[in-house]
């Protein structure tokens, strides 16, 4: 099957202890002075998200100095005949053997939504792997999703057998196109390649399941499971945190707490910007990152 492939990134598949899964990969065109720069590794959000949809507008230019990497985790994208792992903390297991499978010892890790919270479990679960954490819309920051009605929902929602969740998340995935455009503060700021990725993946046998598998995991009956607000003063890493002011999905309050307690965190807040601060605000986001990774150096 075809999957989308952004500007300057190739293909691969690695074989992982979590099955066959497909990874995105650039590279500097000029060999990067020595000492080499730590490598990126780039994580994506939940839904039917994958590396190529999150990270689409931005692997070529963060490889222009540095080695590039982004997974599809188990049950994503290219990687959707992996059984879905779990949540936050498995799946940071993931990252980490696929990072070993990769020969990258220890690298930038940049997460958005989903994928922050699997970052900051890396960081937390394997601190000698993690060199710096770029943090978009991350998850795991929360003490309960939104409100309690809407949490009490979620979670019963999350409780559904196989049998009733599968047809389900069909079912919501026919309006997927809608969805994605509501995730962000102007829809006209997205690629038209991602959104009809986005619609793709979402109609695919088994989409959301990896998804469904993490909420499942992370939601509560009356609080979030993942949230690591007591902890992240744990994480020596130096980290930028970068959240859209109007979040529709995750409260950048969270992030706004973590960065108050993390040793060593920067936060950028971003006005008419929603979840998907990284697509929305490419420019500024791109600013910011390498102004990071130039400290980082």
């Amino acid at each position: 099957m075809t999957h989308l492939i952004p500007p300057g990134a190739r293909e691969h598949h690695i074989s992982t202890g979590a099955g066959r899964l497909r990874v995105l990969h650039a590279r500097p065109d000029v060999p990067p002075p020595t000492p080499h720069p730590s490598p990126l590794v780039l994580i994506h959000g939940g839904g039917t998200d994958n590396a190529a949809i999150s990270w689409y507008r931005l692997i070529e230019p963060l490889s222009a100095e540095r080695e590039v990497w982004a997974p599809d985790l188990p049950g994503f994208g290219g990687s959707i005949d992996a059984p879905p792992a779990g949540g936050p903390r498995e799946l940071a297991r993931v990252v980490a053997e696929a990072m070993t499978a990769l020969g990258v010892t220890r690298a930038v890790v940049a997460g958005v939504s989903m994928g922050g919270d699997v970052a900051l479990n890396l960081a937390l679960e394997h601190p000698h792997r993690v060199a710096g954490l770029i943090l978009v819309a991350p998850g795991g920051l929360v003490p309960i999703f939104r409100n309690r009605i809407a949490h009490f929902g979620a979670w019963a929602a999350a409780q559904a057998p196989d049998w009733l969740l599968r047809p389900a998340t069909r079912f919501a995935n026919r309006f997927s196109g809608t969805a994605v455009r509501a995730l962000v503060k102007d829809p006209a700021t997205l690629p038209p390649e991602v959104v009809a990725e986005f619609v793709r993946e979402a109609r695919k046998p088994g989409a959301g399941l990896g998804y469904a598998r993490y909420n499942q995991a992370t939601l509560g009956r009356h609080g979030m499971r993942n949230d690591l607000t007591g902890r992240v003063h744990e994480i020596s890493a130096p980290t930028l945190i970068f959240h859209g002011e109007n979040d529709p999905i995750v409260d950048p309050a969270g992030s706004r707490h973590a960065a108050d307690r993390l040793p060593h965190a920067r936060l950028v807040t971003v006005p008419d910007c929603g979840h998907w601060a990284q697509l929305e605000a490419h420019d500024r986001f791109l600013t910011d990152t390498r102004a990071f990774l130039d400290q980082l150096a």
